[in-house]
């Protein structure tokens, strides 16, 4: 399900690029996840505010050979909150499209959020996920925050009935530098459950741009799958703001 090693590489052109920290994996993941706080804390810096209403997107390129777009689009806000616009879309490496995204997200500069989606999916159906993270505890050294989604699959394909996905996970960040996430997500109808644990360690960071290294395991446990064993991954990260 996973790529032993994803290198995500982030390209940035006129516009502010950032990317959701989640893949996307058909109704066992949220796809829909906030602004970074890195970025969320740049956005609400006083000389900064101008881009409240400038466009902001991101393109990743996996290892193998996926693709994906993602754009968001500040409408209405002032120094405390944001309202958005969100999109984006998913290719395989033959450049088939493999999921199209749109919907609104509520940003907080305390570090709070929800978004509301909805996903189209290729011979599949549509899927609506709303989500939502709360900062728990914030202080120059330690950021700890929780997040959940809930998301409604809706099948077009006949005899398959629509089914619900449950998730949620917990981020920690030592001084932005060092991080650690775990999470889990839940399909009663498949009786599937997904966990993740990932780290994440900031290699360098300036005043617009950033570069990071992450690895993690996943596995999926059901009764109709042979194995249920962690598998690796790991990746670089590069952000740069205007």
């Amino acid at each position: 399900m996973f790529s032993p090693i994803l290198f995500t590489i982030f390209v940035v052109s006129a516009s502010a690029w950032e990317l959701d920290p989640e893949g996307y994996e058909l109704g066992f993941g949220s796809e829909d996840q906030e602004l970074s706080d890195g970025f969320y804390q740049y956005l609400y810096q006083p000389e900064h505010r101008r881009v409240t209403r400038q466009l902001h997107g991101s393109t990743m390129l996996n290892s193998d050979g996926s693709t994906g777009i993602n754009a968001r689009l500040p409408f209405a806000g002032n120094d405390k909150n944001v309202l958005s616009a969100i999109g984006g879309a998913n290719f395989d490496a033959n450049r088939h499209l493999q999921s199209g995204t749109a919907g609104l997200a509520f940003d907080n500069v305390n570090g709070h959020g929800l978004s509301l989606t909805n996903t189209h999916i290729p011979n599949f159906g549509e899927r609506v996920t709303a989500a939502g993270h709360a900062r728990l505890f914030h202080n120059p050294n330690h950021d700890v925050t929780a997040n959940a989604f809930a998301t409604r699959n809706l099948p077009s394909i006949p005899q398959v009935p629509n089914f619900n996905t449950y998730g949620g996970g917990l981020d920690y960040m030592y001084k932005n530098r060092v991080g650690a996430s775990l999470s889990a997500a839940h399909t009663p109808l498949l009786q599937r459950t997904d966990y993740s644990a990932t780290g994440n360690l900031n290699l360098f960071r300036g005043r617009d741009s950033s570069l990071d290294f992450n690895a993690g395991l996943s596995k999926s446990v059901s009764p109709f799958m042979r194995s249920s064993s962690w598998e690796p991954s790991t990746g670089f990260t590069f952000r740069k703001f205007f």
